[in-house]
């Protein structure tokens, strides 16, 4: 039944039916199979261990390993249609949380490997650097750490590869996995 009805003088507006609530647009089903298709293009850019920890079904799991192995431009794009084709007919949510859980923790791991080229940076160049480090990680090798920095510096002045630079960052990390 259309939601309005025209009279003689008058618009008239009736009441939707109840089996009108679950009407889906068709811009929402495209919306709906486009997202589905972007994740499913996503699940074959994971590495093999990725893909094994999201109990994926198994006709889902071969697409995205068939789809890894093709060369074919054409080949690729059809399989990538046939992945989301199937990726419409299973429950998104919990691999699309998975998939964010884990952009969560790459961005994470990132800013706190930036943080540390940005202090391995800073100990390069200022002296009271290492008292501001002392304080953030409390046990910090004082002495060790004096010793990779002045050989970095003396590195750095004469041109040689970054040796004891990059003894000063594995350090830095250790310090911050503790």
């Amino acid at each position: 039944m259309h939601p309005c009805s025209y009279g003689k003088d008058s618009l008239v507006w009736n009441e939707y039916d109840d089996e009108d609530d679950d009407f889906i647009s068709r811009s929402q089903v495209k919306r709906e199979a486009e997202a589905a298709q972007v994740v499913g293009e996503r699940l074959i850019t994971l590495r093999q261990e990725q893909l094994e920890q999201l109990d994926l079904p198994e006709k889902l799991y071969d697409a995205v390993i068939l789809a890894k192995r093709l060369d074919s431009n054409g080949a690729i794009r059809r399989q990538k249609q046939y992945i989301g084709k199937i990726m419409r007919t299973i429950e998104l949510e919990p691999i699309q949380a998975q998939l964010d859980d884990w952009d969560g923790r790459n961005r994470a791991d990132n800013a706190k490997f930036h943080q540390l080229e940005r202090w391995r940076e800073r100990l390069l160049v200022d002296d009271n650097a290492l008292g501001d480090l002392m304080k953030t990680y409390p046990e910090l090798d004082m002495q060790h750490t004096r010793t990779l920095i002045r050989n970095a510096r003396k590195e750095q002045a004469a041109s040689k590869p970054p040796k004891s630079s990059r003894e000063l960052f594995q350090y830095l990390r250790t310090l911050a996995d503790i």
